[in-house]
């Protein structure tokens, strides 16, 4: 074998390795790379019980029911199906009906998403309602073509 030859084998056998190293990464992250899955895609897939899912979608109007030492309870939806949730903690200050939400736990088996973690979520252009107050105390306040969402406690 000449110089040339065993360089691209070399060359060849380490690009192999590294597409099997690649892809068996790919297939370990594989439910890691979705942000979260909507109420439709847990409900159609029937999660099984125990299976650690991220659930977005929006809270649903009327409910949410907060219970003794920090339970909370409420629905996700997406417009088509419904996935009812149960969170054991303090929410974020942007967590509201009507208002998007990812939360991360395991389906129990009745169904319910028992949540471990409570994300709002919010646009670009949402600033704390203490921002904006002090932003207009000193004057700096600009009122935008587009309302700014501030959170309300």
């Amino acid at each position: 074998m000449t110089r040339k030859q065993r360089r691209l084998i070399l060359i060849g056998s380490s690009l192999g390795v590294l597409a099997i190293a690649v892809g068996l990464v790919l297939n370990s992250l594989r439910d890691s790379i979705v942000f979260f899955n909507s109420p439709t895609d847990i409900a159609d897939n029937k999660a099984a019980p125990g299976k650690r899912v991220r659930l977005g979608g929006m809270v649903k109007m009327g409910s949410l029911e907060r219970g003794d030492n920090l339970q909370i309870r409420f629905e996700v939806t997406d417009g088509n199906k419904d996935i009812s949730v149960s969170y054991h903690g303090i929410v974020p200050d942007l967590f509201r009906e009507g208002l998007g939400v990812v939360a991360e736990g395991h389906v129990e088996p009745g169904g319910t998403l028992a949540a471990d973690t409570v994300l709002a979520k919010h646009d670009e252009n949402y600033m704390p309602r203490e921002v904006v107050d002090t932003l207009k105390k000193q004057g700096h306040w600009q009122e935008t073509a587009a309302p700014v969402k501030q959170s309300a406690r």
